[in-house]
């Protein structure tokens, strides 16, 4: 019998998925930091551009997620050499997925951020950034898929350069095209999606090259030809379809979240666009553990040590919490420093604490409820997956609705992310403990 899951085997693939995870946090973080300092309307527009973006995103997130578990099994079944063919079918299909994702936010995002956006303010700017940043949705989803081979075969190292280069490329590019620094253009919001477009074009040149050298030779079976084979790409689909269903579902929910707020004024959005850039930092952990429980719940089935299911779940847990509570409490005893750092208006950094307050409550909620959805799609039924969040989404727009309706306080609406994280727990891990999930087969 294989010994259990350690500590430092846990470590050893979480710490460098937050790294990575971090990517997109620093984007956001510098852009929201540099872009505050030009006012609430850029910090709106970043905000609801941005999330408008990711919202296509998705969609090549949940297709790598079903990538990630298949990789996971068969690199827990030893069987390595399938490794390469699924990412050959995996690439295919997300290469046709970057086209229409490009295709949709070229013709179609002016009338559709109209649709959406109250202020004429805020909907000018947001045109701006998107313009640009719509460019790079194609190298986005082929990092995703570099990223779940990489957590599939437990080297998550790799994820870690790839994010240090992100990072240097966008908050030097934001430093200089934001306002004009060191001879470029001052091109305020236009830049920082400059910036980032530039970032991600970066780590999947990194990405390639470095698959490409390292990996060409290895028994993964990389980089050679493989014939196309539809029972294989069938499965993948059977697999990746409720993952990208049930990512589209939550960020658009999410994305709901900040339009609902957008129509409670220019001030409520700018206090939640620090606040969800805040967020963000506090569950990159989160994310990374629960990442982590994924693809250690579908290797461990893949040994047939199902046995070691639930131990390796709430030891993953109490990692993602020790790690996490530390950074909680340091944001909850300073929010008005935090705040600080992304504007220079005193009065409004006294507004986004409640704000932030209420998010570090719901960050440890998150933490548990990410850890056991996580642990459901490991197993391979990604249905199920969909089903229960789909359960939980539905109460969480109900009473975002509800809120931003009854009340003008910014800190009340986003109590929805502790109801989302606590029943979110709940569900899933009625379901790990009563379902037969250890008879899927992938």
């Amino acid at each position: 019998m294989k010994a259990q899951i350690t500590n430092r085997e846990i470590w050893c693939i979480a710490l460098p998925i937050m790294l990575g995870n971090m990517a997109q946090t620093i984007i956001n973080f510098t852009d929201t930091a540099f872009l505050g300092h030009l006012g609430v309307v850029a910090l709106g527009a970043s905000m609801l551009a941005g999330l408008f973006y990711f919202v296509f995103t998705t969609v090549a997130s949940g297709f790598a997620i079903g990538i990630q578990i298949i990789v996971a099994r068969r690199f827990g079944e030893r069987n390595f050499g399938r490794i390469g063919v699924i990412f050959q079918h995996g690439a295919l299909f997300v290469l046709l997925l970057g086209l229409i994702l490009f295709s949709i936010l070229y013709f179609f995002s002016d009338t559709l951020l109209l649709w959406l956006i109250d202020s004429p303010n805020i909907y000018d700017a947001s045109i701006e950034y998107i313009k640009y940043r719509r460019y790079g949705i194609a190298f986005v989803c082929f990092n995703f898929l570099y990223r779940a081979l990489y957590v599939g075969i437990s080297n998550t190292k790799v994820i870690t350069y790839s994010t240090i280069i992100m990072a240097i490329v966008n908050i030097l590019l934001d430093y200089c095209l934001i306002f004009g620094n060191l001879g470029l253009p001052q091109m305020g919001i236009s830049g920082a999606a400059v910036a980032s477009f530039c970032a991600e074009v970066s780590a999947f040149a990194f990405f390639t090259v470095y698959s490409y050298v390292t990996m060409r030779k290895k028994e993964f079976g990389m980089f050679k030809v493989h014939k196309p084979e539809s029972e294989l790409m069938g499965r993948i689909l059977k697999i990746s379809t409720p993952t990208m269903v049930q990512k589209l579902f939550s960020f658009s929910v999410w994305f709901i979240f900040f339009v609902l707020i957008e129509k409670m004024g220019e001030t409520a959005t700018g206090i939640s666009s620090v606040t969800r850039s805040v967020y963000m930092i506090l569950i990159t952990p989160c994310f990374a553990f629960a990442t982590t429980t994924n693809t250690l719940v579908s290797r461990i089935i893949g040994e047939g040590e199902t046995g070691q299911v639930f131990p390796t779940i709430n030891k993953v847990l109490k990692n993602c919490l020790l790690c996490t509570i530390p950074i909680v409490m340091m944001v909850a005893i300073f929010p008005v420093q935090i705040a600080g750092i992304y504007t220079d208006d005193l009065n409004f950094a006294h507004l986004v604490v409640p704000a932030i307050v209420v998010i570090c409550g719901g960050t440890i909620f998150q933490c548990i409820g990410n850890a056991y959805f996580e642990a459901v799609s490991g197993t391979g039924n990604t249905t199920a997956a969909l089903y229960l969040e789909t359960i939980v989404l539905v109460f969480y727009i109900f009473f975002i609705m509800a809120m931003t309706r009854l009340t003008t306080r910014v800190e009340l609406v986003w109590t929805a992310e502790i109801l989302y994280g606590l029943v979110l727990g709940i569900l899933c891990s009625l379901y790990m403990k009563f379902a037969s999930w250890h008879k899927k087969r992938i």
